[in-house]
């Protein structure tokens, strides 16, 4: 009767993930701690199938709170990128606006997110993760149980799922009738490398960390990342229309195009744009209702994007982690009695990510508002304290 029990416990508390994104690989990385087996199915071939993005600063409230629970605070503070806390606030003309240096504060250290990605991969049995698996289509079987099916033909029924798997996740329906939508502005994504030495009136622009160069509309977002790289988000707030007709594969009139926008710029600004070493890509920003919820379904839940997408204000990645990480506490603490450990887990996370989704909208509004940038200034100088 023992190992029936024993057995019973094991099985009910397998965790099958779609996505090995931050949120997912966290979860499957506390889970493991706790010897509780998971699978990732993951639709990218493998681990370097893509470029993974830029930097992202990690909170001593949340992101930091995660990795320690993964037990892996060694292995980010070894990634992180000295003096990238550094901020800096220019008006189109260049003229700066704030200025702050990185003081060794630590309260938001940057990483790479292709770094952070890789010390929680490496944290994981290699078992873990079955790449190469996109989800088809993922249906209720009864009594708690989904299946999932793959393109590969494949397939798998699971007691206990977690949708990881972002904006557009094939999970969300299963629990929510809620459709990203699109939020009125894209971000631009363009790199200049070697800056000091190719590019250096914008180098000594754009300062050693953060840059926000605003106004109405229209911004400049860029930050330093290891190596002499300038990683710029160009902010604009266009119809989809307009992106729609924004030809990214051709990349240097896209690029005019874009830097058409700015006229009267300061040039060294204007360079993060037409002197871009790689072609522009073009991200617009999707939104689920602020507040998103839904009723308890067995056997399923969300992290990350998946369940409160949101306008980016530095804390997607984050709430990604703490998701992941609190929810494989929730499982832990909760053998064999999953829909406790998922009701425990969503009363926390629907709060924290409709105060994200909030400050995100908010955070549009310092970069893109009518009155940018007086409000950004305000809003930075209050946080950071100066």
């Amino acid at each position: 009767m023992l190992f029936q029990r024993l057995w019973k416990v094991v099985m009910t508390t397998h965790v099958t993930i779609v996505g090995a994104g931050l949120g997912g690989l966290v979860l499957a990385r506390v889970l493991h701690i706790h010897g509780i087996a998971a699978t990732i199915y993951e639709s990218e071939a493998g681990a370097m199938a893509r470029s993974q993005g830029g930097q992202l600063d990690i909170h001593e409230e949340d992101g930091q709170v995660a990795l320690a629970i993964a037990g892996l605070t060694n292995e980010f503070r070894a990634i992180i990128h000295p003096g990238a806390e550094a901020t800096r606030v220019l008006d189109p003309s260049g003229a700066v606006l704030l200025d702050i240096p990185d003081n060794g504060r630590g309260g938001r250290p940057e990483v790479l997110r292709g770094d952070l990605r890789r010390i929680l991969l490496e944290s994981l049995p290699d078992e873990t993760i079955q790449w190469g698996k996109k989800l088809t289509s993922v249906t209720a079987v009864g009594e708690g149980r989904h299946a999932l099916r793959f393109t590969d033909g494949s397939s798998v029924v699971t007691n206990l799922l977690v949708g990881a798997d972002g904006a557009w996740s094939k999970v969300r329906p299963l629990l929510s009738d809620a459709v990203p939508q699109y939020a009125g502005t894209t971000f631009i994504e363009t790199y200049l490398h070697d800056v000091d030495a190719r590019h250096p009136a914008t180098a000594q622009a754009a300062g050693m960390g953060s840059l926000f160069a605003v106004a109405p509309g229209q911004s400049i977002l860029a930050h330093r990342e290891a190596g002499g790289i300038l990683h710029t988000y160009v902010a604009l707030k266009r119809s989809a229309e307009w992106i729609a007709g924004l030809d990214t594969d051709d990349a240097a009139p896209a690029l005019a195009r874009v830097a058409a926008e700015f006229g009267g710029w300061d040039p060294a600004l204007l360079a993060l744009i037409t002197q871009s070493a790689t072609a522009p890509v073009a991200r617009p920003l999707h939104t689920l209702p602020m507040g998103h919820r839904w009723d308890r379904v067995r056997g399923v839940t969300l992290v990350g994007d998946a369940a409160h997408l949101a306008p980016p204000a530095g804390d997607g990645a984050n709430l990604a982690l703490l998701d992941g990480a609190e929810l494989g506490l929730a499982i832990a603490a909760n053998p064999g009695d999953t829909e406790t450990a998922l009701a425990t887990y969503e009363a926390a996370m629907f709060p924290r990510g409709a105060k994200a989704a909030a400050d995100g909208h908010e955070m549009l509004e310092l970069l893109l508002g009518e009155q940018a940038p007086a409000p950004l200034v305000e809003f930075l100088s209050k946080a950071l304290d100066v």
